[in-house]
């Protein structure tokens, strides 16, 4: 039987730290859903489906991997897994809850990658006169090729997934 897990009170998806448009709203790190309470969504039967009810937050994901220590909220890093391909291997992006994945949490991640032969995106915000800004700055781990590439992408202004 799978393991279930429940988002709730994390709501971090919701508070921006994922880059989405909500009903017309855009959120991005410093700028939550209109909708998030901070512990849950004010509007929670009528979110939209994507992208609220198709976000697959990789903690709540059926037989996640991630142990459940890594609760978003707690972990301070949210992970999508196979959110993009690379040569046919799924690529898993963190994202972190925060300035930065805390190094607990990062090492896992990279052993995990390297673990199951996947690439791995993480994340770091960008901060400007003390406030989050849209654009987050994108690392890749995995082998050189990927990280050659994933660097080049962006150094051509490419989004790395849609």
């Amino acid at each position: 039987m799978p393991k279930i897990r429940q988002c709730q009170p994390c709501t971090a998806c919701c508070d921006g730290w994922v880059q989405m448009n909500i009903m017309g709203a855009d959120v991005y790190p410093g700028c939550p859903c209109p909708h998030s309470t901070g512990k849950g969504c004010n509007d929670y039967a009528n979110r939209p489906i994507d992208p609220c009810d198709n976000f697959n937050c990789g903690w709540v994901i059926p037989n996640s991997p991630l142990p459940d220590w890594m609760k978003p909220n707690e972990a301070k890093v949210m992970v999508l897994f196979n959110k993009f391909q690379w040569r046919g291997v799924p690529v898993d992006v963190a994202i972190p809850v925060g300035k930065r994945i805390p190094p607990r949490a990062l090492n896992w991640l990279k052993q995990f990658a390297e673990q199951h032969g996947r690439p791995l995106v993480y994340l770091e915000q960008e901060i400007l006169d003390g406030k989050f800004q849209k654009d987050q700055q994108a690392i890749a781990y995995g082998p050189p090729d990927f990280q050659q590439e994933v660097a080049a992408k962006i150094a051509q202004g490419h989004r790395l997934w849609h």
